[in-house]
């Protein structure tokens, strides 16, 4: 349960402010909520699977204090990538807006393509290797579905008037302190 809660939490601050939600509130104007949700499901199930599989292997080869500073540090990577910034790109966002015919096809696809290589992966598998798989896996699947359901449905509510500076400097802060807590466990 522990691999569960952490990955949850990690992936869901993760997914703040990330292209995936805006790509998910951009097929959710288009779409029913519904097999938007179902597609971003079904890709990040599919992502982050092969993300703790590679993890675990990753986990299993290496010392476990070289892991632990190794992924302290791609935390506080992920922070100054959150503070970067991602954003949807005119022809991803044309994509999402083009798409008519089947909406759970082209969610899962689209969802799939856009995170490979994305911090949100990166991050399931700096988890999978200090972790349980299972629990990371479904976890990190919940995290990231639930980032994008609230994304949903808070621009469905509010429109372009989403604190985006607040939760941007939020979630960096976040995976610096991850980051932080990290090395300092495995230094000590």
């Amino acid at each position: 349960m522990e691999a569960f809660w952490i990955s949850l939490g990690a992936i869901f601050i993760a997914e703040l402010g990330d292209k995936s939600q805006l790509m998910a509130m951009t097929f959710a104007t288009r779409f029913k909520i519904w097999p938007v949700l179902a597609g971003i499901t079904i890709a990040t199930t599919a992502v982050h699977l092969a993300s703790v599989a590679l993890g675990g292997l990753i986990g299993t080869a290496l010392p476990t204090t070289a892991i632990s500073i190794v992924a302290g540090i791609a935390f506080i990577g992920f922070a100054l990538w959150t503070l970067r910034g991602d954003e949807l790109t005119e022809e991803e966002a044309s994509k999402a807006r083009r798409t008519t015919r089947n909406a759970l096809i082209a969610v899962t696809v689209a969802f799939f393509l856009s995170e490979l290589g994305d911090k949100t992966m990166l991050a399931t598998i700096t988890l999978a290797t200090k972790h349980d798989w299972l629990g990371t896996w479904i976890g990190s699947t919940v995290g990231m579905v639930a980032a994008d359901a609230l994304a949903i449905v808070v621009g469905r509510m509010l429109g372009k008037h989403l604190p985006e500076r607040i939760i941007k400097y939020g979630a960096a802060a976040a995976f610096a302190i991850f980051g932080l807590v990290m090395i300092g466990e495995a230094l000590l």
